[in-house]
Parts: structure tokens; sequence; C-alpha cells
């Protein structure tokens, strides 16, 4: 990012600056397209949330579905959109959803996350893709909290696939959509192919590609949620979904008597950041709409938080969170290790 701030220039001018900017940007362009090992085109955006708005706002298809349990961003973006319903362990009922592609065979496309953002819940993507393909229908990934190289078969099952940077240990406000057949999104024009009009932010492309240069320790977080997980369960917690496969590095956690906003003002005072659901709508007064469409009352969702694991998460911070959530769970008598 400083090498693409100290040499900026305009990627989309015709002087010998413009065009050494417009080389690092493709470079960049290239280098993230490989990471998910993408072969068809990829647009440059501001990140997940306008990647998810181009391709269900853009996409030629003439209706759309959604997954109960997708970001917020989705549910922003496509207000019109059928929302299909999630199994207890919340994963999309796929029965719903070969029954609404039946029900209409005009062209259709389907959103749903490779996890959630809440739960960490992975979907079967493969089993999604099969069926939105069988269909003729288009199938749309939210993979923001994917890293890179996790799902090999990423690239043949997805149409378009929604990135974010900063998930990945990038800077904010850059992300990309991964698309298979530009004419299957409609063009405003302007600079990403005629896709996307606005400057290009050459330094914090940079950044991303640098980002995912960096390889990301999976079987270690594996190993710190898996010690959290066991914790909690022990001492009369519960983790939410816990029998479904999960994102590594997020969990969410129960502790039956604490409101989630008490326990966030504890934890933030022991020096821990987490969030009640997702950060974006963590700010939010209202029952998380994804434990809500997973069957849960809405005085359980209200004492759920949502904890991940990063890069720098180390053994010794999980030992002293699970002291931290264990002095809760004391103060409310829920403690039963």
């Amino acid at each position: 990012m400083a090498a693409g701030l100290t040499n900026w220039a305009n990627p989309s001018s015709p002087h010998a600056e413009g065009r050494a900017a417009r080389a690092a940007l493709e470079n960049a362009r290239r280098t993230i397209a490989t990471a998910y090992g993408w072969s068809g085109e990829a647009l440059l955006t501001s990140g997940a949330s306008e990647s998810l708005a181009i391709a269900l706002g853009r996409c030629t298809a003439t209706r759309t579905a959604i997954g109960a349990t997708e970001h917020d961003a989705v549910l922003r973006a496509a207000p019109n959109a059928t929302v299909l319903p999630v199994t207890a362990d919340g994963m999309l009922d796929l029965s719903a959803l070969r029954d609404w592609l039946d029900a209409d065979r005009t062209p259709a496309l389907v959103a749903v996350q490779w996890c959630n953002s809440e739960t960490g819940v992975l979907q079967p993507l493969a089993e999604i893709a099969a069926i939105v393909h069988a269909a003729d229908g288009r199938l749309l990934v939210d993979a923001a909290q994917m890293p890179a190289g996790a799902d090999p078969e990423l690239a043949e099952q997805a149409d378009f696939v929604a990135l974010s940077a900063h998930k990945r240990g990038g800077p904010p406000g850059i992300g990309g959509l991964l698309v298979r057949d530009l004419a299957a999104l409609m063009p405003t024009g302007g600079q990403e192919r005629g896709y996307r009009p606005g400057t290009e932010n050459v330094p914090a492309v940079l950044g991303y590609a640098a980002a995912l240069a960096e390889p990301e320790d999976i079987d270690r977080l594996v190993m710190l949620r898996a010690r959290l997980d066991d914790a909690i369960s022990r001492s009369g917690g519960e983790v939410v979904a816990n029998c479904s496969r999960r994102h590594p590095a997020i969990g969410s956690y129960r502790l039956p008597g604490a409101a989630a906003t008490a326990q966030l003002i504890r934890l933030d005072l022991a020096g821990f950041a987490v969030s009640a659901g997702s950060a974006c709508a963590s700010g939010s007064m209202k029952p998380s709409h994804v434990l809500t469409a997973m069957g849960w009352a809405d005085t359980a969702t209200r004492e759920v938080i949502r904890v991940s694991f990063g890069r720098a998460t180390t053994a010794t911070d999980v030992d002293a969170f699970i002291a931290a959530w264990r002095a809760m769970a004391r103060a409310t008598g829920r403690f039963a290790a």
C-alpha cells in the first residue's frame, strides 16, 4: 500500500505513470483471482457489500432467492427476493430450494453464504450448486469469510463470488466480485470493464493482494476454536450449531441468564473485543435474524455472543477468555464445571 501511495497515478490515464499504475493494478487483480482458483473475471469493488449489491441488483436473472440467514447486506440489496428457510442446524433447506426453482423456469439467481458470519455454519455448496445449475440458475456465493483456497471447488460451483479484503487481513474498503460470465451482469459504464464507475483504489488493491500472499494457519484456528467450544460446553454454556460443519475462526455462544449486551460490557472491560451477532448488525437491539430463522426463541437469541479468531490470536488469549467467560457464568449461577 505504501508503494501504491508513493507511486500513485490514475490507472486510467494514458501517460507512463498511469500505465505503470495500471500494470500494478492488473497484476494484483490476477493475484486475487488466482488465490481463489478463479479463471473468470475479477471486478474490484469497495468490499463484499458492494459486490453483493452489484450481483443482486444487476444480474440478468428475473427472480432471486436468498437464504433466511444471509448477511444484512444481502437482505438490503434484495428486498424483494424470495427468502428460503433453513433447518435448525442453520443449513439451507434444499427441498425448499428445489421447490422454488421447479415452480418457475424463468432465469433465477440464488444467493448463499459460504459460511454464516454469526454462527460460522458452512453451507453445502456442492449440493446447492448442483441443484441451482440443474435448473439453469446462477449461484452467488458470499465468500467474505472464506480464507483463500479453503474451498478448491468454489470456482466450479459459483457464478458470482463476493470477497472482502479486511476479513483476510487486508485493508478496509476494498473487495472483489468474481464473475464467471460478464454477460450475466448489466453494465453501467465507467471503470472495471464498464461495471463499476470510479477511479480504482490501487493502494488498497495492492494491500489486498499482499494479504492473500500470507497463508492463514487454518489448523491452528481449528484447535483454538475447539478449545473454546469444549470449555464453554463444560461450563454451563451452549455452543450454537455445535453439530454443524463450521468455520474454524467463528464461534457463537450462549450464556443462559446473561444478556449479550451485559456480556459485551464485561468482556470489553476485561480486554476482549467480541460482538452480539455480526459486527455490521451488533448495534441493533433486534433479535438476531439468523438465530430466529434457526428456530431460537427471542430470549435465547439475546443471550448469544459471537467470537472470532484471527492471525494474532493465541492459546493464551483463548485461555484468558475462558477464564473471563467462566467468571460471568459464576455471576449468573450457571457455571457447571
